[in-house]
């Protein structure tokens, strides 16, 4: 998964304004305890970050 589709499917999940929120605010113990931009930051694939995020979240698997 790129980058660029990571964040789309954030925007599309959360809306622009809360994904930005969800990926800065809230640390994820699936990240080791990071939160998804600095997750990003450190390297962490996109979609392991994705999956995540999904994880947490409970988001259906159709939209994975």
């Amino acid at each position: 998964m790129k980058l660029s589709e990571f964040w789309n499917r954030m925007r599309t999940q959360f809306g622009p304004v809360y994904a930005e929120s969800v990926a800065v605010d809230q640390t994820l113990s699936q990240l080791g305890g990071r939160t998804v931009s600095a997750a990003l930051n450190d390297g962490v694939e996109p979609k392991q970050v994705w999956l995540a995020v999904c994880e947490v979240y409970q988001i259906p698997e159709n939209r994975r």
